[in-house]
């Protein structure tokens, strides 16, 4: 007999919000968190707009003791384990000072690089023979797997503490490895998602690839444009999205609130065989990576009442709304409602599915759709698809259902989650 998998606990570091409350009235209100950036602009990228969280010292002095900072200051971990420790506490849970592990709970969480700022500053040092003034926490800086590590120590986990990384579906992979981990009995209790560092040393490549849009540099604001006509690139952003999953019974068993439920989900991969390639979707992947977590999720097609989508305003989205389309055979009005969560955080690349997984979860728990913004002038090839209706740019308040929140990320890869409205006389 396998476990329902519940959600329990969320946290978030968004350009457009820190915490729930913050994070919840910018959906709301379609408050954008993108700004000029001066740094980008010294360096003279051709995108010179992001999407940054804005950390007051006052707050990160609440996470991290003086010490603590001086150890771990890249903005990748900062954001991590803000984003950790929130969703932790607001599950319910505390943190034990006990002589022996929590062998029920663990942490899953992914992440596309770790403290590239401290690796570079090592590498200067390394060059200029300086080996011995590296510190002696350059490693637990610059790991992948450093928010998982200090997590783990911080909540004393006992279980399954481990590092995910694949692209901008890291932290939807990380979800459904927890909700794995979780409904086969293996624990009762996972922290899971991701994050992703702020600045020109992980921005940089996607500059030079021509990926990032450059004409907006004067209005941040309209510069992220999923589903329009004119969208012309993403705009890079960077942050931290982290759900509680817990097993159903040990939920209910102390009393925790639950947000939504998790029916299930898939990941795979295009193989970059077919259209695929390492930037590129194989349309078929895609199409089967949908189908999958439905039928894995027991739904039909019809059931789907709002798409949280990857749209990330390149020439791609219109092919991932025919994806979306030909999976569910729906089209028209017929088609689910669709929402862009990077029209006001841009694209924050490894912790984009977990920070759109928190905000896919807080419109299915309080009942409303988030309005899109920036496409005004919707991209033709979407709209002979899909009826503009399905494209609100006002808020919805809607008693939502099913959610289903896909990711597709460099290298061909996949993952979709489907979330469930936690209904209590479904027990």
């Amino acid at each position: 007999m396998q476990n329902r998998v519940v959600i329990t606990g969320l946290g978030v570091v968004a350009p457009n919000g820190v915490g729930l409350d913050a994070f919840t009235n910018a959906l709301k209100k379609g408050l954008s968190g993108i700004k000029h950036d001066s740094e980008l602009e010294r360096l003279q990228f051709s995108c010179q707009i992001s999407g940054k969280p804005e950390l007051s010292p006052e707050l990160i002095a609440e996470y991290f003791t003086e010490l603590e900072l001086r150890n771990f200051n890249a903005s990748g971990i900062l954001y991590g384990v803000i984003a950790g420790l929130d969703a932790w506490k607001d599950a319910g849970l505390s943190i034990e000072e006990n002589e022996e592990p929590d062998w029920d709970s663990g942490t899953i969480f992914g992440s596309g690089t770790s403290g590239i700022e401290k690796f570079r500053e090592s590498i200067y040092k390394i060059d200029d023979f300086q080996t011995r003034r590296l510190g002696s926490t350059v490693v637990a800086q610059t790991m992948n797997s450093g928010v998982s590590a200090y997590l783990g120590g911080k909540l004393g986990l006992g279980n399954q503490v481990t590092t995910n990384s694949s692209a901008c579906t890291t932290g939807t992979e990380s979800v459904l490895m927890a909700y794995e981990r979780i409904k086969l009995g293996h624990a009762k209790r996972i922290l899971a998602g991701s994050t992703s560092d702020s600045g020109p040393y992980i921005w940089g490549g996607f500059d030079a690839m021509k990926v990032c849009t450059f004409k907006h540099n004067d209005s941040p604001e309209s510069g992220s444009r999923p589903m329009s006509a004119s969208a012309s690139g993403f705009v890079p952003g960077s942050g931290a999205g982290v759900l509680v999953l817990e097993d159903l019974e040990t939920a209910l068993s102390r009393g925790a609130r639950i947000y939504a439920e998790v029916l299930g989900g898939n990941v795979n991969s295009g193989g970059q065989r077919g259209s695929g390639s390492m930037t590129a979707p194989n349309s078929v992947a895609v199409q089967k990576c949908i189908s999958s977590a439905l039928e894995n999720a027991k739904i039909s097609t019809s059931e789907i009442d709002l798409i949280n989508g990857h749209l990330t305003a390149t020439s791609k989205d219109a092919l991932e709304i025919e994806n979306w389309s030909i999976a569910l055979n729906r089209r028209g009005k017929d088609f689910p409602y669709v929402n862009a969560l990077k029209s006001i955080i841009g694209h924050c690349l490894s912790a984009a599915g977990s920070i759109e997984l928190v905000a896919a979860v807080l419109q299915l728990h309080q009942g409303f759709i988030s309005p899109n913004t920036n496409c005004e002038d919707l991209n033709s090839e979407i709209i002979s698809i899909i009826d503009k209706s399905r494209i609100p740019t006002q808020l919805i308040n809607s008693d939502l259902n099913i959610i289903a929140k896909a990711s597709f990320g460099f290298g061909d890869v996949n993952g979709c989650v489907i979330l469930k409205k936690y209904n209590q006389l479904s027990i």
